[in-house]
């Protein structure tokens, strides 16, 4: 390997090196927050030409610019551009309204992050945009979903919450035949461990608020698109004005420099918590494609380097109100939503409700954990002292 092209050099280089000028910089290590709106040009012919490599604060800034190469860096050569927009649901909802226009079809997998479902079921129904859902293990079945209107399919992987892994290669083949975009949402693994750009995807979304921020203190989201994709994300973020502060861009590009490392001990933890939990009397089944039982595993260990720090579990039945008891009594795992962060997260939830092409019928009560950055073995005491509690209230 040739250590000297960027493209040749490993991930975790170029999220070190990448979207960096120390010279522009004035010698600084990383890049300055650049606060502002107003651009001025030199001379009216400039302003007329509006000619400047900036030209106004919503369109980009220094410190955008070195966030977008980093996250290019990663995604890889298929990466035309990177929008930048406030939340991960912005990035959605842009992603969505950059690409359909009224009388589209979308295919949408049935474990679809909700507020995702329930943009599809709100926003784009008012607009005249249909969706139908499909079992995530549909894999080619696919096909048979198509209409002549069928503009994208929308795949989660693994899926919100339940963690089923769709065959993103399958279905792309699929929709790609049928000239349909493909938009994947890589919070999950992002591109360090799942550069699904490379296997199809047009278009690849993250909740930077998760991992990328890796620290529960920004809201942010992440557009990255080929070429095909790329002028109609970049024209629907410039219509619809959308934009991150500065300050949130910063925190994003100083988390992108330490996310090799971050997420390599979230992928060691959490397998190492998943296997402890598959092996509790407590715990039915374990809910990750890391795992060797997993159905999706398959393609998580085709596609995927690595895994994050969430998955779920389904405990054996028992009460809800025992399983209040437990959550009450943990410590280390606080009760929140989002994931990402350095902390351990553990909350209760349900599909049932929303899921309208599969059925959701685990055999118990269902928690997502997250697991963070403390020592295991003081995360499986706290579990152990949750699972005492629950077994008392019952």
């Amino acid at each position: 390997m040739d250590s000297s092209s960027p493209q040749e050099q490993h991930a975790d280089t170029r999220l070190v090196t990448s979207g960096r000028d120390t010279k522009a910089q004035k010698g600084f290590v990383n890049p300055p927050v650049f606060h502002g709106s107003t651009v001025l040009y030199p001379t009216a012919e400039d302003l007329h030409a509006h000619r400047g490599e900036f030209t106004y604060g919503r369109h980009g800034s220094p410190t955008t610019k070195a966030f977008q190469e980093t996250l290019m860096a990663l995604e890889g050569p298929q990466c035309a551009g990177v929008g930048i927009v406030p939340s991960g649901l912005s990035a959605i909802s842009t992603t969505l309204l950059s690409v359909l226009k009224a009388g589209d079809h979308i295919l949408v997998v049935d474990n679809i992050y909700r507020p995702s479902r329930n943009f599809c079921n709100g926003m784009l129904t008012r607009y005249g945009v249909e969706t139908t859902y499909f079992d995530p293990m549909i894999g080619a079945g696919i096909d048979k979903l198509f209409k002549p209107n069928t503009r994208a399919v929308l795949v989660e992987a693994p899926g919100s919450q339940s963690l089923e892994m769709p065959d993103i290669r399958a279905i792309a083949e699929v929709a790609h035949g049928r000239g349909a975009l493909v938009i994947d949402d890589n919070t999950w693994a992002t591109p360090l461990y799942h550069r699904s750009l490379d296997q199809g995807v047009d278009i690849s979304m993250q909740a930077a608020t998760k991992y990328i921020g890796g620290h529960s203190d920004i809201m942010f989201g992440t557009i990255s698109a080929n070429a095909k994709a790329w002028p109609m994300i970049a024209e629907g973020i410039r219509l619809l004005g959308v934009c991150a502060g500065p300050d949130d861009v910063f925190l994003a590009l100083r988390g992108l420099r330490t996310l090799s490392v971050r997420l390599a001990q979230h992928h060691r933890s959490g397998l190492e918590m998943a296997r402890w939990l598959a092996a509790r009397p407590e715990v039915a089944r374990v809910l990750h494609p890391g795992l060797e039982t997993d159905p999706g595993h398959a393609i998580w260990k085709r596609d995927f380097t690595g895994a994050s720090g969430l998955f779920s579990i389904v405990l054996k039945p028992a009460p809800q109100k025992a399983v209040d008891t437990m959550l009450n009594t943990l410590k280390l795992f606080g009760m929140g939503f989002s994931w990402g962060g350095f902390e351990s997260l553990a909350i209760p939830f349900d599909c049932d409700a929303y899921r309208t092409a599969t059925k959701w019928a685990p055999g118990g009560p269902t928690l997502r954990l997250h697991i963070g950055l403390e020592n295991t073995d003081d995360l499986k005491a706290d579990l152990d002292r949750g699972f005492a509690a629950l077994k008392a209230a019952m």
